[in-house]
C-alpha cells in the first residue's frame, strides 16, 4: 500500500494548492472590480485633455509645437507598461512579443531603440534583453498615483526635447473585457495625425452649428506648451490603470484555470488511489484464502 500512500500524499498536496489558487482567484476578482472603477474614473480626464489639446493645436496653426512636428526617425523611445507580479497567464509575455516585433521592424530600417519600463516585470525583462533602458519605475502597486510616474515620463520627454529620440510610443495591455486583453502600441509624440483629423472634422461640424468660439488666456502657444506635457502624463497614467485592470482580469482567469486543472488532477489521482486500494484488498483476500487452504 506504499503506492497508495504516495498517491494520497499527492492528493493532499494538490488540494492545498487548489485552495491557494481559489483564494487568489477571488482576490483577483475583487481587485479587478476596483481597478475597473479607477480605469473608468480616469477615462473622462484622459479623453477630455486629448480633445482640449487637439482644439488648441488647431486654434493657432501658425505656431507648431515641437511635439506636433514630424521628424526623421533615427531613434524611437518606448514607454512599456507591465505588471509588478506574475501568475497572470500570458499577459506580460504577449506584450513583450508585441514590443519585440515592433522593435525588429524599426531596426530593419536602421532605427535605434530606447525603453522606459513602468512595472517590475518590464524592468527585469529589458535589463536581461539588453535594451537601452533610460528609465524604470518599479512596485507601482494596485492603485498607483500619477506623481509616481512623472519622473520616468520626464526622462523620456527630456530625451525627446533634446533630440535624443525622435518618436515616443506607449505600449500597454488594453482592457477589452474580462476574458480578453490586447497588447497595443500607440504613438504619443509627435502628436498623431488622427487627433488633428478628428478635431478638424469635429470643427467643421461645430462651425456649421455656430459653436466653438474660444478665447485663450494668455494665448494658445503658452497653453499648448503646458498642456502637451499634461497630455502625455494623462495618457501614460490611463495606460497604467488600464494595464492593472487587465492584469487582475488575466490573473483571475489564470487562477480559475489552475483551480479547475487541480480538480481534474485530483479526480485522476483519486481514481488511481481507488484502483491501488482495491488491488491491495484483493491481494490480502487472496493471501487469506491461500493460507486457509494450506491449513
Amino acid at each position: 500500500m506504499a503506492a497508495g500512500k504516495e498517491i494520497k500524499s499527492q492528493i493532499g498536496s494538490i488540494k492545498n494548492t487548489q485552495k491557494i489558487t481559489s483564494a487568489m482567484e477571488m482576490v483577483a476578482a475583487s481587485k479587478m472590480r476596483r481597478a475597473q472603477e479607477r480605469m473608468a474614473a480616469s477615462q473622462p480626464y484622459a479623453s477630455q485633455i486629448r480633445r482640449v489639446v487637439s482644439h488648441i493645436s488647431q486654434a493657432n496653426p501658425e505656431y507648431r509645437h515641437d511635439y506636433q512636428i514630424e521628424r526623421e526617425v533615427k531613434r524611437i523611445g518606448y514607454i512599456v507598461v507591465t505588471s509588478d507580479r506574475g501568475l497572470c497567464g500570458g499577459l506580460n509575455s504577449n506584450l513583450f512579443r508585441r514590443v519585440l516585433r515592433d522593435v525588429r521592424q524599426w531596426r530593419e530600417k536602421g532605427v535605434s531603440v530606447a525603453f522606459c519600463a513602468l512595472g517590475t516585470k518590464g524592468s527585469v525583462f529589458f535589463r536581461k534583453y539588453g535594451g537601452d533602458l533610460l528609465a524604470a519605475t518599479r512596485n507601482l502597486g494596485d492603485a498607483p498615483e500619477a506623481n509616481e510616474l512623472i519622473g520616468s515620463i520626464n526622462v523620456m520627454l527630456e530625451a525627446f526635447d533634446n533630440g535624443e529620440i525622435d518618436r515616443l510610443d506607449l505600449v500597454y495591455n488594453e482592457f477589452v473585457n474580462t476574458m480578453s486583453q490586447k497588447p497595443i502600441v500607440r504613438q504619443l509624440l509627435p502628436l498623431p495625425e488622427e487627433i488633428e483629423q478628428e478635431v478638424s472634422s469635429g470643427a467643421e461640424s461645430a462651425t456649421s452649428k455656430g459653436g466653438w468660439g474660444y478665447t485663450y488666456e494668455p494665448d494658445a502657444q503658452s497653453l499648448l506648451d503646458r498642456l502637451l506635457v499634461r497630455y502625455v502624463e494623462s495618457q501614460v497614467y490611463q495606460a497604467v490603470v488600464e494595464n492593472i485592470a487587465s492584469e487582475q482580469a488575466a490573473r483571475m482567469i489564470a487562477m480559475k484555470n489552475a483551480t479547475d486543472n487541480a480538480g481534474d488532477i485530483i479526480d485522476d489521482l483519486q481514481l488511481q488511489y481507488n484502483k491501488a486500494r482495491q488491488a491491495a484488498i484483493t491481494q490480502e483476500i487472496s493471501e487469506i484464502v491461500g493460507g486457509a487452504a494450506a491449513v
